[in-house]
C-alpha cells in the first residue's frame, strides 16, 4: 500500500485498532456507478485517485444495482487491487441474505478477499437485534472472515446517533467489537442529533476506526450558502476520523478533495468556532441533513426485501 513518502501530499491515518494505514480521504462508491458518470470516467476517477495516494475505496452491494461494484472491480485490475484498502457494505439482516449479497459483491469486485465489510444502513432500533439474532447477518460475516473472504467488520448508518450507540451496546453484550463505524460527520451534524458529539467519543474510547461520510451531504449542505466545500472537508478531517469518504463524479471534484488534504491543518479553536458559528442557524433543525429527518435516503425502506427474512425464532413465536 502506498506510503506517505510516495505521496507526500496525502495524509495517512491508522484505522482504529486494526493497525491498517489508510488515506484520510476515501473515494465514495455511490457516485462512480451513476448513469450520469460514464464507465470510462469512473475507471479514470478510481485509478487517478489511487495514483494520487487515495487508498480507501468505499462501495456497497446496493449502489446503482451493483454497477458501482462492477466498475470498481474493473478499475482494480492490472495491479491496482494491491494498492487499496477495499470496503463494501451489505444490507441483509438474515444470515442467508447476508451471505448471498457478500458472494455477489466478491464476484462483482473480482476479488477473493474484501478488506472491510460493513452492515449497511443501521437506521432502525430493530436492526441490531436482527443482525445479532441466532441466524442473523453477524454470523454470516464471522463465517466469511474465518473463510478468508473478509478481513474486518463494521457498520454504517445515517439516521440517529442513539441507534449507533444501541448497535455498539448489542455487540458488546455478545462480546464483539467492531473494527469500524461509519456515520455522517459534517458541519450541520454538529448542531443537530450529532454523531460527532454522541458516537465519536465512544469510538475513540474503544479505539474503533471512525469513518466519516456526507461531509457535504451530496452537495445539499452547500446550498445553505454558509460554508465552502473545502471548509466542509477540513471540518471532517479535523475530527478524529480515520477516513473521510467523499463522492467524486468528476476530475474537478477529485482535485477538490486532494486540495482539501493538501491545505489541511489541525483547526485552532478559533477557526473551529468560526465554522460552527457560520452553520449554527442553518444546522439547528436538520434541514440540510434530510437523511436524518426523512426516509428519502433510506434504500432499505424502499427495498425491504434486501433485508431478508425476520429471525426464525420470531416467526415461530408469531405462529403460536
Amino acid at each position: 500500500m502506498p506510503q506517505s513518502a510516495s505521496h507526500p501530499e496525502m495524509i495517512y491515518r491508522t484505522l482504529g485498532s486494526t493497525g491498517e494505514r489508510v488515506s484520510a480521504i476515501g473515494l465514495g462508491g455511490w457516485h462512480i456507478g451513476l448513469k450520469a458518470v460514464s464507465e470510462k470516467l469512473s475507471l479514470q476517477l478510481i485509478r487517478s485517485a489511487i495514483d494520487r495516494g487515495i487508498t480507501f475505496m468505499d462501495n456497497s452491494w446496493d449502489y446503482n444495482n451493483g454497477e458501482s461494484e462492477v466498475r470498481m472491480g474493473k478499475a482494480l485490475r492490472d495491479g491496482y487491487r494491491d494498492e487499496v484498502f477495499l470496503m463494501t457494505k451489505i444490507d441483509g439482516r438474515s444470515k442467508k441474505q447476508a451471505m448471498q449479497q457478500l458472494d455477489e459483491s466478491l464476484r462483482r469486485l473480482q476479488v477473493e478477499t474484501i478488506d472491510l465489510v460493513q452492515h449497511h444502513e443501521v437506521i432502525r432500533f430493530e436492526d441490531p437485534n436482527r443482525i445479532f439474532a441466532e441466524e442473523g447477518a453477524h454470523i454470516a460475516l464471522l463465517e466469511a472472515r474465518k473463510a478468508g473472504k473478509i478481513r474486518y467488520v463494521g457498520f454504517t448508518g445515517h439516521k440517529d446517533p442513539h441507534i449507533h450507540l444501541y448497535m455498539l451496546a448489542i455487540a458488546a453484550e455478545r462480546g464483539f467489537k467492531f473494527d469500524t463505524v461509519q456515520m455522517p460527520l459534517n458541519l450541520m451534524d454538529a448542531h443537530f442529533r450529532s454523531f460527532a458529539h454522541l458516537v465519536v467519543p465512544e469510538l475513540r474510547k474503544a479505539n474503533i476506526g471512525i469513518l466519516g461520510m456526507k461531509s457535504m451531504a451530496n452537495g445539499i449542505l452547500l446550498r445553505s450558502h454558509t460554508v465552502t466545500a473545502i471548509e466542509c472537508l477540513h471540518y471532517a478531517l479535523n475530527l478524529p476520523t480515520s477516513v473521510v469518504i467523499t463522492g467524486m463524479d468528476s476530475m474537478a471534484i477529485l482535485d477538490q478533495a486532494c486540495e482539501a488534504v493538501r491545505t489541511f491543518h489541525p483547526l485552532s479553536s478559533q477557526e473551529l468556532q468560526a465554522l460552527l458559528a457560520k452553520t449554527a442557524d442553518a444546522g439547528a433543525h436538520g434541514e440540510f441533513e434530510p437523511f436524518k429527518t426523512t426516509s428519502i435516503f433510506d434504500s432499505t425502506a424502499q427495498h425491504p426485501e434486501w433485508l431478508g427474512q425476520e429471525p426464525a425464532a420470531l416467526q415461530q413465536l408469531m405462529q403460536h
